[in-house]
């Protein structure tokens, strides 16, 4: 137990540090801080920058507000020094304050007009921007290689989704406008405090180092905490995926203690830096509305000696106070939007870190593009590794025809499916060549290439959608009777029928209603739909029992008919009518013939036949 805990720890690590990789990474110790938050924020605001126009709008709705907020309060000074002059009878009073409160209805409207105009189109600019931006990074997601995916939990990948990404909304949605705002009502109130005393304004401008002390001391914790705070997130939104998905084997096993306790690892670890993240985040409003106040108290002091001597109105000193007061608001509001900022800018790191990965690479220049396909495969001399120095196949060769099925047997790792990957070009060779139709797979283009390759894995997956649009996956211009005439091929007909809607019935939850063999059908129905001249199956009847197999070869032989396939199979009863079995063993083909030459040499394949030797 105690191993499988150090395990996690050691892929929480990992995971962060995977996170925060690329060229605008922190470092890939998950206690780093963001270290490129200027180059996150200039690339969020790129995506915002693409509405000029409206921003163009907000900015003009702002500086209305403000210029409604700061006149407001100035008419408040001839007010104030009108009723406390005693030389003014209470009818001129009460006929002048009528007229000012109209005054001030009128100001304060229009800046209630312009705040809501301000807030209605930076909601509009933001959304279109997070959407901008996820759609980016799905984009990014379909063109990374598959090896990043082989690497990868989904869970990580859907938080980045979600979590991160919201987060990014959010702060565009209140932190922005906060921000700018804040400083045009800083800047704005600092002019009307000088014009109006500019003594008071400098004891006032006295408590801005502080402010800024304050500021840089929280924002450096804040970064460090956040940037964490996501990391975990994502580490436990991993874990969350991959046990919900695994549910079977946890309750097969009776693992469920164990995963409890290897998720409370997970989320004590989220929760601490959480309250840290949350504790620095929080803590700034408190301290700089706490030194606002002293500088408040202050100012109307001296403001109320300076009145006494005769050397400042009444009026006066009552809006200069008001004025003091709103200088330390935007910054009270700015630093308690210090939580959005620092959380947006962590999830924008690993957001921007993702978008950064290389795709895959791109096609060469001088790709070729025949009009069809025969299916002439040749492998020649391949060597493959998927990490450097780890060879995986050692000079792997082979020649396939169109119609004729290759069969691939052996023990586990023994590099079966790794030759099926490099015909996709799911990854590139090390060494060697793989043509098709004597033309080498890195000058065929990698969609032109996969369109006619038709593979049936092991492992199935089906989409939310009817079971018609399931089989039609394999070719989305087929028609209704092609979709039918596939299911028959594939012994799937019967079964669809039976069901309540038939060819329309729903799939949900990657076909949780149906059973595995059924599954698997129809993933073998959609090959079968595809006209690929090169069929790939990898373990396609592992998953159906032996009647039914038999029904589903009856329909293999007619679909692989003219086609060039390949099969990589344990049960070698489902290999026998192939033209050519290569044994494989740690990488290498160790024996090649069809059925009957290789029970003839006695060699490996006739002690995995006879059951002298087991497949492992």
């Amino acid at each position: 137990m105690a191993r499988r805990l150090e395990t996690l720890q050691k892929q929480y690590n990992r995971a962060v540090a995977a996170s925060h990789r690329g060229p605008m990474a922190a470092t890939n110790n998950f206690k780093g801080k963001p270290k490129h938050s200027r180059a996150t924020l200039g690339r969020i605001f790129s995506y915002v920058g693409a509405f000029k126009k409206r921003l163009a709008l907000v900015l003009l709705c702002m500086l209305l507000t403000t210029v409604a907020s700061l006149a407001g309060g100035y008419v408040l000074r001839p007010v104030i020094n009108r009723i406390a002059d005693a030389s003014v009878s209470a009818g001129e009073r009460v006929s002048y304050l009528a007229m000012m409160l109209g005054v001030l209805a009128a100001i304060y409207l229009t800046g209630v007009v312009g705040s809501w105009l301000q807030s209605r189109l930076m909601i509009g600019v933001s959304r279109s921007a997070i959407q901008k931006i996820r759609d980016d990074l799905f984009t990014k997601i379909e063109r990374l290689p598959l090896s990043f995916h082989d690497n990868q939990s989904t869970g990580e990948l859907m938080s980045r989704f979600t979590n991160d990404v919201d987060n990014i909304g959010m702060m565009l949605d209140q932190s922005l406008m906060s921000m700018v705002s804040g400083i045009v009502n800083l800047v704005g109130t600092l002019a009307m405090m000088i014009y109006t005393n500019i003594w008071l304004t400098l004891i006032t401008l006295v408590f801005i180092p502080l402010f800024i002390l304050g500021s840089r001391f929280i924002i450096g914790k804040s970064r460090r905490y956040y940037s964490a705070q996501q990391a975990a997130l994502g580490a436990a939104n991993g874990y969350i995926e991959e046990t919900v998905t695994g549910q079977k084997v946890v309750k097969v096993f009776n693992h469920e203690s164990e995963c409890e306790e290897e998720f409370g690892l997970l989320n004590d670890d989220l929760r601490g830096k959480q309250m840290k993240a949350a504790f620095f985040g929080g803590i700034m409003g408190p301290i700089m509305g706490n030194t606002s106040q002293i500088s408040y108290a202050l100012t109307a002091g001296i403001g109320g000696v300076l009145c006494a001597l005769g050397r400042f109105d009444v009026g006066g000193l009552a809006i200069f106070v008001n004025y003091s007061r709103q200088f330390s608001r935007p910054i009270n509001e700015i630093s308690q939007q210090v939580a959005t900022i620092f959380s947006a800018l962590a999830g924008a790191e690993r957001v921007f870190s993702l978008m950064d990965r290389d795709p895959e690479t791109a096609d060469a220049p001088d790709v070729q593009r025949p009009e069809k396909l025969e299916g002439h495969v040749i492998l020649d001399d391949v060597s493959f590794g998927y990490v450097p120095g780890k060879t995986v196949l050692k000079h792997i060769s082979l020649y396939a025809k169109p119609g004729q099925k290759i069969a691939f047997v052996g023990s586990t790792g023994a590099g079966k499916t790794t030759i099926t990957n490099l015909l996709n070009r799911f990854y590139d060779i090390d060494s060697g060549k793989i043509t098709i139709d004597g033309i080498d797979v890195k000058q065929l283009p990698r969609d032109f290439l996969r369109r006619n390759i038709a593979m049936v894995l092991q492992d199935t997956h089906l989409f939310t959608g009817t079971i018609m649009e399931n089989i039609r996956y394999g070719r989305l211009d087929a028609t209704d009777e092609e979709v039918v005439a596939a299911a028959k091929t594939a012994s799937a007909d019967s079964f669809i029928r039976r069901l309540s809607d038939g060819y329309n019935t729903v799939i949900e939850g990657d076909g949780a209603n149906l059973s595995q063999g059924q599954r698997q059908l129809l993933n073998i129905a959609r090959a079968a739909l595809s006209k690929a001249p090169i069929l790939v199956l990898d373990e396609a009847t592992s998953s159906v029992d032996t009647r039914t197999e038999r029904h589903i070869e009856k329909g293999m032989d007619r679909l692989m008919r003219d086609r060039t396939t390949f099969v990589i199979a344990h049960r070698l009863s489902t290999v026998r009518n192939a033209n050519a079995i290569m044994v494989l063993e740690n990488g290498e083909i160790i024996e090649r013939g069809d059925h009957d030459d290789l029970l003839a040499m006695k060699g490996r394949y006739y002690e995995l036949y006879t059951g002298k030797s087991e497949l492992t």
